[in-house]
Order: structure tokens, then C-alpha cells, then sequence
């Protein structure tokens, strides 16, 4: 083992920190996994089970929140398994290939329903689906995710990681974009020219559970495990399960990063579905075919914008870091909400695309700065611990964003509500779109505001990122 640590500098990664294209690629096809398996079917449950199938809306929301439980369970466990498994496969591949196509398999099966059954029925049809389908999906997506902190060790090539993967996402987003739409072409339409938007439902998700079950197959092919190939398989021992929440929580820059995470996604969470409203009933004057369309234009115009975010926060965080990047960030979202109350406005409606557009703008650069981090979180506690806990940090991070988040999600019915929004009225009462306005504003802002404190605490900076890695390949060598 080498003993001597090798001078690192602010230089372009040498040759053997760079990651093949070819990998990187490998890696962002995981993206379709994510969102199709994770959010798909939360978006066109409602859409199939409500309003075709007339399905209580409780029950289905009741569904989604038993979900969280799970996927919180479910998360951490794979999380652990993984950080612990030893095979010629490494420890996430074989995850990523099993739980990939069985998580491509199973999607369309979410919607292997029959007509005409009662609420119960599908109640516990939609429950047990979710008790299978969500620690399949944990199987893919734990160990996914932890491979994109170890793939490489240099503090900018993991930058470059993340923004190749979530350019790749922006295809499944278009797809997620377009998924009510497809269940209501006319080749699904019934003898009396309705829409079987059911049967739409279990075409659209076979075709893209094959998609799926095609990426899962090439991940596991075109990406490697350069952590555990040269450093765990030979040198870590076991982690305990309890590690994958209290010790992880235990490590301060982790802590930092996520308490950013959370201010940033509830912030955001709280008010989403109050653009919309904004859109129908202040823009549009409560003309609702008119503010679809335009959330339609909105959807693709943030769509264009989020894709032009990546390369543009990635080139920042090259050139001065990723803690001065994602203060860029969350310095231009505060700007982009506060914009809002201008950019909605009914005599210039068009504006309303910049209003998404920059919100996506800075949304696309916080996602691939933050979870780029990780791996810069991971090598300080490998410092303090003298363990690869990829797994642990990527469970614990995900279960408690999505508790947090849907958290938020939770609040905004009720937001809306105190806003004094009326859904039997077209023309709203001008006390309530303000308080639509200003609430759509404000929250995030204070949101952002709290997530830039928490940064600001953050102490990985790119010096002290090379400081780190030279310790650590002084003690146990090159990787």
C-alpha cells in the first residue's frame, strides 16, 4: 500500500481521476429508473384510479402516505445491504441489475386492475402493489445512487458526473411530462369515443417498464466500482444497520448539506400547486382551458430552461467550487420567487414562462451541485472512520428528503386553503389571489433564505477537499 500522499492540485483532473464517457453515460441512464419508477405512478394514480375508475380520492392519497413509510424502511435497509455485500460483482451492480428489472417488470402490473370493482378492492390492490413495488425499487435505486459517490475521487469530475446524469433526465422528465396525455389518444378511445384511460395507463407504463428493464441491463454493463474493486472488497468490515441513520447523522458537513436539502425542497413543496392556481385564476381570470395551456407552455418552457441550467451552475462550481456554486443558486432562486409577483401577470401572460423557466433555471444547478456533494461528505467520514459508506449516506439522505418533502406537499392543500381560495367560484375573491401571490413568494424565499444559512456552515471547500484526499492516500493509498 502506497504510504506517500501524491500533490494534488486545483488542476484539471489527471488522466486516471477522468471518467470514460461511456460511464458517465452508464450512470445518467439510471435517471430513467428513478423517475419513472419513483413518480409515474404517483402522477397518474389520481388520473386513472379517481377519475376513471372513481376511486375515493382519500384512499389513494392515504396510499401515497403509507408509501413514504415504506420507502423510508426500505431505503435505509438497501442502503445498508449494499454498503455490506461482497461479490466479483462489486456491491451495487448486481443491486442496480435486479432491482432494475424487476422494477421495469412490475410497472405496468401497478394497473393490473378490473373494472368495475369496489373502493375496497382496489384500495387493497393499490396498497399491496405498493408494499412489492417500493423495496424494488429501494433495491435499484440505493445502490444507484451510492455508486455516483464513488465512481471517481477527484472534486470535479464528480461535479461532471452529476450534470451528465441529470441532462439524461431531462428524456424521462418529457416522458413523465406527457404520461396523462398519452392515456387519452384516440387509439385508446371506447366504442363511444371516451377515452379507456386505463388501458392507456397499462400501455404507456409496459412501454416504459422495457425501456427500463433495457437501462438497468446496460448500467450494469457500462459503469464500474472503482472504490470497491481497489479499496472495500479488501480492506472494510461489516457496518451495522443502526449506522445507516445515527452515525450518519452524527457527521456535521452531512448535516449541513441536508438541512440546506430540506430548507430548499419544503420551501419549494409548500407552494406547488399554488403556480397553477396563480396561472388559472390571476393570469386567466379563472378561465381554466386557457391556464392549462399556458401550464402546458410553462412545463416545456421550464423543461428548456432547466436543461440550460446544468452547464451553467457545473461551470461555476469548476471555476470557484461547489459551496460558491450552489450559494450562486439559492442566491438566484430567492431572486427568481421574489420575480414571481411580476412575472404572473394577466396583461403580459407570456411572462409566466419566465416564472417557471427560472425557477427551473436554479433548480436543475441545486440538484447537481447537491448531489454532488455526497461524495465530498462521504470521503470526510471515511477520514474520521476508515469506512466507505455510500450506501448509508445515500439511504439516509433519501428517506428523510422525501419525509420532508411530502411533508410539504402535505401543507400546500392546506396553504391553498388559507389563501381563502374558493373552487366553486371562477372569479376568486382579489383578497385571496393576493394572498395566492404573495404566499407563492414568500415561502420559498424564506425556504432559500434558511438553506443559504445552512450552506454557509458547510466546510467543504475545494482547499479542504485536497487536504482530505491526501490524508486519506497516505494512509491507505491511491484509488
Amino acid at each position: 500500500m502506497n504510504t506517500q500522499a501524491v500533490p494534488l492540485t486545483k488542476a484539471v483532473p489527471p488522466a486516471a481521476d477522468r471518467l470514460p464517457m461511456s460511464q458517465k453515460v452508464g450512470f445518467g441512464l439510471g435517471s430513467i429508473l428513478d423517475m419513472w419508477g419513483h413518480w409515474l405512478y404517483p402522477s397518474l394514480a389520481f388520473h386513472v384510479f379517481n377519475i376513471f375508475l372513481g376511486v375515493a380520492p382519500g384512499l389513494i392519497s392515504t396510499v401515497q402516505m403509507i408509501k413514504i413509510f415504506i420507502d423510508a424502511a426500505s431505503d435505509a435497509i438497501f442502503g445498508w445491504i449494499s454498503d455490506n455485500t461482497r461479490t466479483r460483482f462489486g456491491r451495487r451492480r448486481p443491486f442496480i441489475l435486479v432491482g432494475g428489472v424487476l422494477a421495469g417488470i412490475g410497472l405496468p402490473l401497478m394497473f393490473a386492475v378490473g373494472r368495475g370493482w369496489t373502493d375496497t378492492q382496489y384500495f387493497i390492490f393499490m396498497l399491496v402493489s405498493m408494499v412489492i413495488y417500493v423495496p424494488v425499487m429501494s433495491c435499484f435505486n440505493m445502490p444507484w445512487s451510492s455508486l455516483g459517490a464513488e465512481m471517481t475521487p477527484d472534486y470535479h469530475e464528480r461535479t461532471t458526473v452529476m450534470a451528465i446524469r441529470n441532462a439524461i433526465q431531462k428524456g424521462p422528465e418529457l416522458a413523465m411530462f406527457f404520461a396523462a396525455q398519452f392515456t387519452t389518444l384516440a387509439i385508446f378511445h371506447d366504442e363511444h369515443g371516451k377515452p379507456d384511460i386505463l388501458r392507456g395507463a397499462q400501455t404507456y407504463c409496459t412501454i416504459l417498464g422495457a425501456i427500463m428493464v433495457v437501462a438497468a441491463v446496460a448500467i450494469f454493463f457500462m459503469v464500474r466500482e472503482r472504490y470497491y474493486e481497489k479499496l472495500v472488497a479488501r480492506t472494510q468490515s461489516h457496518i451495522p444497520l443502526a449506522d445507516t441513520l445515527w452515525r450518519t447523522l452524527r457527521c456535521k458537513p452531512f448535516r449541513h448539506i441536508l438541512g440546506m436539502m430540506l430548507a430548499y425542497g419544503i420551501g419549494t413543496a409548500m407552494v406547488g400547486a399554488l403556480g397553477y392556481y396563480a396561472t388559472v385564476y390571476y393570469v386567466c381570470h379563472g378561465n381554466v382551458v386557457e391556464g392549462a395551456a399556458w401550464n402546458t407552455a410553462m412545463g416545456l418552457a421550464g423543461m428548456g430552461f432547466g436543461f440550460a441550467g446544468i452547464p451553467f451552475f457545473t461551470w461555476i462550481a469548476r471555476r470557484w467550487g461547489k459551496r460558491v456554486g450552489l450559494a450562486t443558486v439559492l442566491s438566484l432562486a430567492i431572486c427568481a420567487f421574489i420575480g414571481d409577483w411580476w412575472l404572473y401577470d394577466p396583461a403580459r401572460p407570456i411572462l409566466q414562462l419566465f416564472a417557471c423557466g427560472f425557477v427551473a433555471f436554479t433548480g436543475a444547478g441545486f440538484w447537481t451541485l447537491y448531489n454532488a456533494t455526497l461524495g465530498d461528505v462521504v470521503d470526510y467520514d471515511e477520514l474520521h472512520t476508515g469506512q466507505r459508506r455510500e450506501g448509508s449516506f445515500s439511504a439516509c439522505q433519501s428517506w428523510i428528503s422525501k419525509l420532508g418533502i411530502a411533508l410539504g406537499v402535505g401543507a400546500s392543500g392546506w396553504i391553498l386553503q388559507y389563501t381563502g381560495f374558493d373552487s366553486k367560484q371562477a372569479v376568486q375573491d382579489p383578497q385571496a389571489i393576493f394572498m395566492i401571490r404573495l404566499l407563492l413568494s414568500g415561502i420559498p424565499v424564506i425556504g432559500l433564505v434558511i438553506a443559504l444559512v445552512s450552506l454557509l456552515r458547510f466546510e467543504l471547500t475545494e482547499d479542504r477537499m485536497l487536504e482530505i484526499r491526501a490524508q486519506l492516500e497516505a494512509a491507505r493509498g491511491r484509488v
